[in-house]
């Protein structure tokens, strides 16, 4: 299992991440689960769970509206797994990142492939 956060970005736009990781990999949010607004002046996080696979459907590359940052943690395959699908459909800048024994986590940028 990997946590994938989403800041940064517009609802529709963490959608349509969301939305690309549910077609590649299993999740813990039903298919009718999409990202509202939360009301104030907070920055809104969303986040799910995904369970990376060894065999996925890549998808073709999607615009999105603005940028949006992810943080991807978890085990090492799993983070590479969901990372390598979203370098598929987005233009992914790498942040950062940490290292520990049995997990990492991973600062993205994505934006519109070109």
């Amino acid at each position: 299992m990997a946590t994938v956060s989403l800041t940064g970005a517009s609802k529709e736009d963490a959608a349509t991440v969301f939305g690309v990781l549910r077609t590649a990999f299993p999740t813990d949010r039903p298919s009718d689960d999409v990202p509202q607004e939360q009301p104030g002046d907070r920055t809104a996080v969303w986040t799910a769970e995904f369970e990376p696979t060894q065999e996925w459907i890549p998808t073709d590359p999607i615009p999105l509206e603005g940028s949006v940052s992810a943080t991807i943690q978890g085990g090492y395959v799993a983070v590479d797994q969901l990372r390598e699908a979203l370098d598929v459909t987005f233009a992914v800048d790498e942040r950062g990142t940490a290292s520990g024994d049995q997990e990492k986590e991973v600062d993205l940028r994505l934006t519109t492939k070109r």
